[in-house]
């Protein structure tokens, strides 16, 4: 069975800053699918950015919107779709990401000072004022770990460039499937 008859939506996590809006077009584009950004969806429907949510709404609000943003989107096939940061830790979302046939949970995992560092490169910076409080966001990212680490499939993305990393999510993804089908063809007694 092909890879994509088995898997028909791929859901990228991790911390800000590591590389899921990057790569997930790239992904998608390499795929011949669709790919949606959470934060951006939710931007395009409220009509406001994630910073102005959080600073009129407050967080819970925002993680409401964004749970149901994922619940909808999740809905779709032939999808790449980018979670925000923070969306694992609604329990929720958690739960309906465990619950998903055909689909795999991709980690992209790299070290905090090098998700801290892409952050303050990126242009928006600015908007982010968690990158400020440090230890905040130390907090943050060992609260989230457990979590990410719950994905399908972790991709390492340090010291990668965008194609790279997407070739070797591509590679992952065969061996996982690999493993799966030689799996599901051993007999059992």
């Amino acid at each position: 069975m092909s890879l994509l008859l088995k898997i028909r939506r791929i859901i990228l996590t991790g911390f800000m800053g590591a590389g899921k809006s990057t790569v997930g077009p790239l992904l998608a584009q390499s795929l011949g699918w669709d790919f949606v950004d959470v934060d951006t969806a939710i931007e395009t429907r409220s009509g406001k950015t994630v910073a102005e949510i959080f600073a009129e709404q407050g967080e819970p609000v925002f993680r409401a919107l964004e749970a149901e943003s994922i619940r909808e989107l999740t809905g779709r096939e032939s999808l790449v779709l980018a979670l925000g940061g923070g969306a694992v830790e609604t329990e929720s979302t958690r739960n309906l990401l465990a619950r998903l046939d055909c689909t795999c949970v991709l980690f992209l995992d790299a070290p905090l000072e090098i998700l801290i560092a892409r952050c303050v490169a990126q242009p928006l910076a600015a908007e982010r004022p968690v990158l400020a409080d440090r230890e905040g966001l130390l907090r943050r990212f060992n609260a989230r770990l457990p979590y990410y680490r719950d994905a399908h499939l972790t991709v390492t993305t340090a010291g990668l460039s965008p194609q790279l990393v997407v070739a070797r999510i591509i590679e992952a993804l065969n061996r996982h499937h690999a493993m799966e089908t030689v799996t599901e063809d051993v007999p059992t007694r």
